[in-house]
């Protein structure tokens, strides 16, 4: 063979190579796509203490999921957004998470107010939100899975508890939206039916710190107990405020303030202070203390767990459980296989109810120490069934009543 020939075979051969070459590193290179998550919590305002932990709790879910090889042979991707304790932000940014983003799902809101910002967007998308929060019911929405409790596994158990334990004649605060009014409306119903006495009922605007009216009128009609559903850092104002009243040993039952909201605003500071959760950091349990362990190692030491933290993380398992079902993030499909999933938590096993799009729940209440944190002194014997409606009345009669007391 001629020397030119050899050298136009090496010369080609070379050339193979080189292409070969440059389609394996173009072929690795190519970034693999990810499936976005949207998290939508404030970050900032009135409620800022109580949502950021759940922004970490979607977090370490994500990157354990990750850690296993993500879902579908893709990594999660976390697009987090500050909804600034403001409904219209938070309707807003869902929509821009759903549209420009492209998010496969949702996890987020706090209060009842900004989960009903968001919902019409969520179902005008058909969409899928998750949300964590113990919440005033009353609601069912195709295109939202409540991890957080129903009104008959916290309201109502708490405030049967409550009145057993201290009285009949019970004084009412809570912040002026929503969540607070429609559950006064509930207890306002126990009460009644137990034959007790509601001696006031009092409402104060998200943010605000004036408890001074609130204080003076407690302490004049001196109430067997306090039920609380203020949201956010007024529940400082309101605790220092008894502190300084000398009321500091008067019966309250908070519904709405969990461990970091207890340690950032000096709940512990009133002597017999109670919450109504289905989860405790305290909780014994190996799973408990696995995730306890997690979260403390991956955010701090110094970092508290709530009920709803515990059921931002869960909400994340029970989705990434269903996407693997149906081998797909796409919300129409991710949806039918939601309601028949079920899996350990660290409260217990968490288990979707699929007639009401809520999960099973413990009911727990705990007294506050120094610490802020919970030493439970009752729990329901098993898990309770989900009922947003509560059945003494239909729906429609609950609909029209809820008009008719909106502020």
């Amino acid at each position: 063979m001629k020397k030119s020939h050899k050298l136009i075979i090496a010369l080609a051969l070379i050339g193979v190579v080189i292409m070969a070459v440059t389609i394996i590193r173009r072929h690795y290179s190519i970034k693999v796509n990810s499936i976005k998550i949207g998290v939508l919590h404030s970050l900032t305002g009135t409620m800022a203490v109580s949502e950021r932990p759940l922004l970490d709790a979607v977090r370490l879910a994500v990157e354990e999921i990750n850690e296993q090889g993500g879902l579908l042979s893709q990594p999660l991707e976390v697009v987090a957004v500050d909804g600034m304790s403001d409904p219209e932000v938070f309707a807003a940014e869902a929509e821009r998470l759903i549209e420009k983003e492209h998010v496969s799902v949702l996890f987020g809101c706090w209060t009842s107010a900004c989960r009903k910002a968001v919902k019409p967007i969520v179902e005008k998308h058909r969409h899928l939100l998750f949300y964590p929060v113990q919440y005033e019911g009353m609601e069912q929405s195709a295109n939202i899975l409540y991890s957080g409790a129903a009104p008959n596994q916290q309201i109502v158990p708490g405030t049967r508890w409550a009145m057993q334990k201290f009285g009949q004649r019970v004084y009412l605060v809570g912040s002026d939206y929503i969540f607070p009014r429609t559950a006064n409306i509930i207890i306002s119903d126990l009460i009644n039916a137990s034959e007790g006495e509601i001696l006031g009922e009092r409402y104060q605007p998200l943010g605000s710190s004036d408890m001074e009216a609130i204080i003076t009128d407690i302490a004049r009609k001196k109430p067997d107990v306090v039920l609380n559903t203020l949201n956010g850092d007024s529940n400082a104002a309101f605790f220092a405020a008894l502190v300084k009243a000398g009321l500091s040993d008067l019966p309250l039952v908070s519904f709405s303030v969990e461990e970091g909201g207890m340690l950032a605003w000096n709940g512990g500071q009133l002597t017999r202070h109670y919450g109504v959760w289905s989860y405790f950091q305290s909780l014994p349990g190996e799973e408990n203390q696995r995730f306890v362990n997690a979260y403390r190692t991956r955010f701090g030491t110094d970092r508290v767990i709530s009920d709803p933290v515990e059921a931002a993380y869960v909400g994340v398992k029970l989705w990434a459980q269903a996407v693997q079902d149906v081998e797909s993030s796409e919300p129409s499909r991710v949806d039918p296989a939601l309601l028949r999933q079920s899996i350990k938590s660290p409260s217990g096993i968490a288990a979707v109810d699929a007639d009401t799009r809520h999960l099973w729940k413990m009911v727990r209440v705990g007294k506050v120490r120094p610490d802020g944190q919970f030493e439970q002194v009752f729990a329901s014997s098993a898990p309770l069934r989900p009922y947003p409606w509560p059945g003494y009345r239909t729906r429609d009669e609950w609909q029209v009543l809820l008009e008719r007391d909106r502020p």
